[in-house]
C-alpha cells in the first residue's frame, strides 16, 4: 500500500495494466512524448545499465522496465518528483533493479559511473524562456516544461558522460530544435544515426522529433519511417499509434 498525497491519483499505466503509477496534475503528469521515447528507445533484452536524465515521477524507467532486465536509474532534481518516483518503483515491486537519484544534472553526480551507461534516455525541458513573465504560474511544472534548471546543452552533455563509448542517448523534444540537437550531440561526439519524426495526423507539421545517437559513432543517420497520432479525421488513434500507446 502507498500513500496519496494532495491531489495525487493512482493510475495505469497505458501500455502495460500491470504497472500502476502515481500523478498529479498540479506537480506532474507524464505525456505521450514519454510513451514515444520509451518505444523510440533501443534497450539491452538480458542485461545493461540505463539511466534516464529528467525523470519526472519515474515514468520512462517504468515503462522500460518489462523490456529489458538490465538496472536503470533515474535521476531527478525536484525533490517531489523525486520522492513520487521512489513511492512508484515501491508499488510496482521494482526496487531490485529500478533506482532513483535527487540531483542536478549540470552537476557530477557522486553515485553515476562515468563513461559507464549502455543507454542513456533524456526527455528534457523543450522551451527556452528568458523572461520570468513566460514561466509556468506552477514551479514544477515550470521546471519540467521550460529551461530554467538545465538548458539543452547541459542535458546533452550530461549524457555524454554518462554514456559508454558506442553506447545509445535517446532524446525526445521539438523539431523546431533539431539543428541546435543535431550541432551540440556532434559537439559532445555523439553521432545522431536514427531519427523519426512524429506528427499529430497526416497533412499536419510534426510536433514531436525522436533521436537517437551513439557515442564517438560514424556519420551515417538514418530517418524512419513518420508516426502519425490520429486518423486523418482526428477521430481515433492510428493503428500503429494504438500499439505503442496501449501495447497491443
Amino acid at each position: 500500500m502507498v500513500t496519496l498525497y494532495d491531489d495525487e491519483r493512482l493510475d495505469y499505466l497505458m501500455t502495460n495494466e500491470r504497472l500502476k503509477i502515481i500523478q498529479s496534475p498540479t506537480i506532474f503528469s507524464y505525456s505521450l512524448d514519454a510513451v514515444l521515447l520509451a518505444h523510440f528507445t533501443y534497450l539491452p533484452i538480458k542485461k545493461g545499465h540505463i539511466l534516464d536524465l529528467c525523470s519526472g515521477n519515474g515514468v520512462i524507467p517504468l515503462l522500460i522496465s518489462d523490456r529489458t532486465a538490465g538496472k536503470i536509474t533515474g535521476l531527478e532534481i525536484q525533490e517531489r518528483l523525486y520522492e513520487m518516483a521512489n513511492r512508484n518503483i515501491k508499488l510496482n515491486e521494482l526496487t531490485d533493479r529500478v533506482f532513483m537519484l535527487h540531483g542536478d544534472l549540470r552537476e557530477r553526480q557522486a553515485d553515476l559511473q562515468q563513461s559507464y551507461y549502455d543507454v542513456v534516455t533524456c526527455n528534457p525541458p523543450y522551451f527556452p524562456t528568458p523572461k520570468e513573465t513566460e514561466h509556468n504560474h506552477n514551479k514544477h511544472l515550470t521546471i519540467a516544461r521550460h529551461e530554467v534548471m538545465c538548458t539543452l546543452e547541459d542535458c546533452i552533455k550530461s549524457c555524454k558522460l554518462y554514456v559508454r563509448p558506442g553506447g545509445k542517448v535517446s532524446l525526445v523534444h521539438r523539431p523546431e530544435r533539431l539543428m541546435d540537437i543535431l550541432t551540440l550531440c556532434r559537439a559532445f561526439r555523439l553521432e545522431p544515426k536514427r531519427m523519426r519524426f512524429v506528427y499529430p495526423k497526416a497533412g499536419k507539421e510534426a510536433n514531436t522529433i525522436l533521436i537517437e545517437a551513439v557515442r564517438d559513432g560514424k556519420a551515417g543517420l538514418k530517418i524512419e519511417t513518420p508516426l502519425y497520432i490520429y486518423q486523418a479525421d482526428g477521430s481515433a488513434y492510428t493503428e500503429q499509434a494504438r500499439r505503442i500507446i496501449y501495447g497491443i
